[in-house]
């Protein structure tokens, strides 16, 4: 294989453009990993079948929960449990041909998409020959890089090892980091640190995020070094910190800084120099300077941040929100409106410090997420139990958790039984029962009895710890009621200060008196000001996201809190979403002359040798039903029919029609098993020393509640359910008519999955809700896609947009009411604030308003779009207990 020309030409790409920076995006400390030893597709068939495919793909991934690293010593460095690296694949190209599949986290650590770095792996890996073409693959529940290739050009060997080295280049190169920011006062304050850094050399991409607090960068670590983007953001006035894992806010954000400690008391002083020089003007024989003077002091208080945000935006070159306001106060003082102006600057700096309060408060709400983990373990050290920090506690070592103390870290029970509150993590109330071999997650609150827990990941691994880590990201990943209210922004603010510059000239020309005219033309500076379409998306971002978190719902981002807003088709999978996942025995048919205990005491007794889902669920019916089940002995499995065995020494068979095919069966029994399968249910034909003893048929029961939330859902605006399985056609439609799914589609391969939403997606935006393992694909393909149970699954963390954290579906309805909420407050705010704009505009250029009516109005419109976008915070699963209450689970028949 040839090696490139140049591959200085790698390094010497033209930078990247803007790079998303969403949860777990760029962040060179939160990039997070599978913590497994052990691949998470189990196929438990042990070849003990009974006719029929019973598929029962367990997730047994490692489990996170909250917890803390801050040692606050802002290290740069966090302990991550090792990643599992997927090994090559070797899958058929999209379009026809060879390709090669790499796991993109391996070749390109915390690389998520096909912008920046992967352009220079692109770019570096087609200057090969046999190499046609370079992207991101998903098809496999998790990020590839997918090589085209021609096979007669480079082979396998040579392809591969060419693309580590080339990823191992450019992964040392290119690099990412993300900080927390301190003292931004404003969103003006973001678009002036992220404009710097952009224009930084050997920068590929920097993206601020004002309601997170974050900014995060691309670079060339070989053209910039990350002290210099620090001594460049501090040059402008603004501070940095390392993020720790778990945390929502900086540690020392809103104690660092000028804007934090001297906002709100240069507000107030402006405000009480603003009315004193009044009293003055008005009532006391002073000289006019006097007053003047006192307001020339109000403006220099109240304006600022206002000043040095503007100083710095023309030193950039742009015109934004802040230039804005300091123009036309000056404007209103040079024509000797000293009032006016420093009545401006007192509202514009009063509403940004009443507006930064607020987000404050929507980050604090995240925070308070994490909040929930203790700082100290009870680690037992030989016959000691010992105190000491959670950060200093290793895998694998043993905590003691007493009733009432909340859990430090994640792990799993290996001595005691109890019922765990795991509300911190997924929004349930009800304690969970919890026996040796369950997992336990950092933040719940042990209700009962001593546990005994092997400590699984360290304190910055948890789940509790990403959920805050994602959350907290989510504002950067923008949907599209963002992106418009940005791109207006840019755009608004020169256009309207060009318009401030031409209108005063043609009202002169009019004839209308320079003062005036000037006057005016400051009044439209204020009335056009962006300032709340500025804010009007983040704060309700910020606050839905928060809410639904607190709520046990993650939603990765704006993007998709909006998206799933806008859902109205949903697809579901069916086994271990609709269903429990594990089959149950529902109807026990003895034959004539056969007791129900004879007949369930000899299929358990065989069956107790079996490992199969099948056997062991009737070896449970019979110990619910207290039944004592005889010795078996002598197992032979008849794949894909049942089992022999014996007890003692008459011989039993267990299975499907198809174990006795050639035989003569008894009517009776025929006809049940052919009653029992038109219902769905699977059946095993039991005989004993010759004699047929009855049928037991079974079934995957259905989630309690689940007929319910369906119900609820379709109220709610759902139009279209459809159930995906892989199960056979008529056990899917049952299922599906028994909660009420519109269309069942079965048996579907994972492909046909994925080919099944795609088709749906042609008709409007569809959310797919599956378990997260075996269904990522299909939940890639969806515009939205759900997973279930969060708390336990890795992959659920890692793949879908929307998780719910509980292993259930009561809090999709939740998840979707808050994004029809979101939704409807963002357009809102966007009415609000354009509305409110528009008005002022126009009463500006007709001369209708003064300056001071034009900045309460303005002010004001600003502080209604934050708190609008504050009532999200509030917003509650209302009704969840009665979507509990709903259908519950089949329960087992008997004839």
């Amino acid at each position: 294989m040839s090696e490139p020309k140049k591959f200085g030409k790698l390094v010497g790409l033209a930078p990247g453009t803007m790079k998303k920076a969403g949860p777990g995006l760029l962040v060179k400390q939160h990039v997070h990993g599978p913590d497994c030893k052990h691949d998470h597709d189990h196929d438990h068939d042990q070849g003990h079948a009974h006719g029929h495919d019973h598929h029962h793909d367990h997730d047994h991934g490692h489990v996170h929960g909250p917890g803390c690293n801050h040692d606050h010593d802002h290290g740069h460095h966090h302990h991550h449990p090792p990643k599992r690296v997927r090994p090559p694949g070797h899958r058929a190209a999209e379009g026809g041909g060879a390709a090669l599949q790499l796991d993109l986290d391996a070749t390109l650590p915390g690389e998520t998409d096909e912008i920046g770095r992967f352009e220079k792996f692109e770019s570096a890996l087609r200057e090969n020959r046999g190499i046609t073409e370079v992207h991101i693959r998903r098809d496999a529940g998790h990020a590839e890089a997918c090589i085209h290739y021609q096979a007669d050009r480079v082979t396998v060997t040579q392809l591969l090892e060419f693309a580590q080295r080339t990823g191992a280049v450019v992964a040392k190169r290119y690099q990412h980091y993300t900080w927390f920011v301190r003292g931004m006062d404003s969103a003006d304050a973001a678009m002036v640190i992220e404009h710097a850094l952009n224009r930084m050399k050997g920068v590929l991409s920097a993206s601020v995020a004002y309601a997170s607090e974050r900014v995060v960068i691309e670079y060339d670590s070989e053209e910039v070094a990350l002290s210099d983007v620090e001594a460049k953001v501090k040059s402008l006035g603004y501070g940095l910190e390392v993020p720790m894992a778990g945390h929502a806010c900086s540690h020392h954000a809103h104690g660092g800084g000028l804007a934090p400690k001297l906002e709100m008391p240069l507000v107030v002083t402006s405000g009480v120099l603003l009315v004193t020089g009044w009293l003055l003007d008005k009532f006391a024989p002073v000289p006019a300077l006097l007053p003047t003077l006192i307001w020339a002091l109000s403006m220099a208080s109240g304006g600022f941040f206002a000043i040095r945000g503007s100083v710095q935006s023309i030193a950039q070159l742009r015109i934004d929100i802040e230039t804005m306001m300091v123009v036309a106060a000056i404007g209103a003082a040079v024509l000797g409106a000293w009032f006016e102006g420093a009545f401006l600057l007192f509202l514009f700096s009063a509403g940004h410090a009443l507006e930064h309060r607020a987000m404050d408060r929507a980050r604090r709400s995240i925070e308070a997420l994490g909040a929930l983990r203790p700082e100290v373990a009870r680690v037992r050290r030989g016959n000691e139990v010992v105190e000491i920090p959670v950060e200093q506690v290793q895998r694998g070592e043993r905590i003691v958790i007493r009733p009432g103390d909340r859990v430090p870290l994640d792990g799993i029970i290996r001595e005691g039984k109890s019922s765990l509150e795991e509300a911190a993590i997924t929004g349930e109330s009800i304690p969970v029962p919890k026996k040796p071999g369950d997992s336990v997650f950092s933040g719940t609150i042990n209700s009962e009895a001593v546990l005994e827990v092997e400590v699984s990941h360290l304190a910055s691994e948890s789940v509790l710890a990403r959920v805050v880590d994602m959350v907290a990201q989510a504002e950067a990943q923008k949907g599209p009621n963002q992106r418009f209210a940005q791109r207006l922004e840019r755009t608004v603010a020169p256009l309207v200060m060009a318009a401030a510059v031409v209108f005063p000239v043609v009202l002169m020309l009019l004839g209308t008196p320079l003062k005036e005219a000037i006057l005016r033309a400051v009044s439209l500076l204020v009335a056009a000001s962006p300032c709340a379409l500025a804010i009007s998306t983040p704060s309700a971002v910020l606050s839905a996201v928060a809410a639904a978190a607190r709520g046990g719902v993650l939603i990765k981002g704006g993007i998709y809190l909006e998206l799933l807003g806008g859902v109205r088709a949903i697809a579901f999978d069916k086994t271990g979403t609709l269903t429990v996942g594990r089959p149950k025995v529902l109807t026990t048919t003895p034959a004539s002359g056969v007791s129900r205990e004879e007949l369930l005491a000899t299929a358990a007794a065989v069956e107790s040798l079996s490992a199969h889902p099948l056997a062991r669920a009737v070896v449970d019916a019979a110990a619910e039903q207290k039944i004592q089940a005889p010795a078996g002995k002598d197992l032979e499995a008849i794949h894909g029919k049942g089992i022999r065995a014996k007890i003692g020494e008459e011989p039993v068979e267990v299975g499907s029609l198809a174990l006795f095919e050639g035989q003569t069966l008894p009517a009776e029994v025929t006809a049940e098993v052919q009653k029992l399968e038109e219902a769905g249910q699977t059946t095993m034909v039991v005989r004993r020393a010759g004699r047929f003893l009855g049928v037991l048929g079974l079934a995957d029961t259905v989630r309690g509640g689940a007929q319910h939330v369906i119900q609820t859902l379709k109220q709610a605006g759902i139009t279209r359910t459809v159930m995906l399985s892989g199960d056979n056609a008529r056990v899917a439609k049952a299922i599906a008519a028994q909660v009420g799914i519109d269309e069942a589609r079965a048996p579907l391969m994972p492909a046909d999955k994925v080919s099944a939403v795609r088709e749906m997606g042609k008709q409007g935006s569809v959310a797919m809700v599956g378990d997260g393992v075996n269904d990522a694909p299909a939940l890639a393909a969806a515009a939205v896609g759900v997973a279930m149970g969060g708390a336990g699954s890795d992959a659920a963390l890692e793949t879908a947009d929307v998780v719910l954290m509980s292993d259930d579906l009561h809090r999709l309805p939740f998840a979707l009411s808050l994004a029809n909420q979101a939704t409807a407050v963002m357009k809102q705010n966007l009415v609000i604030s354009l509305g409110v704009s528009g008005v002022l505009i126009v009463a500006a250029i007709l001369g209708l308003t003064q300056i001071s009516q034009a900045v309460v109005l303005h002010e004001g419109s600003t502080l209604v779009v934050v708190a609008n976008g504050l009532r999200l915070l509030g917003y509650r699963p209302q009704a969840l207990e009665a979507t509990k209450g709903g259908a519950a689970g089949v329960q087992p028949a008997t004839s």
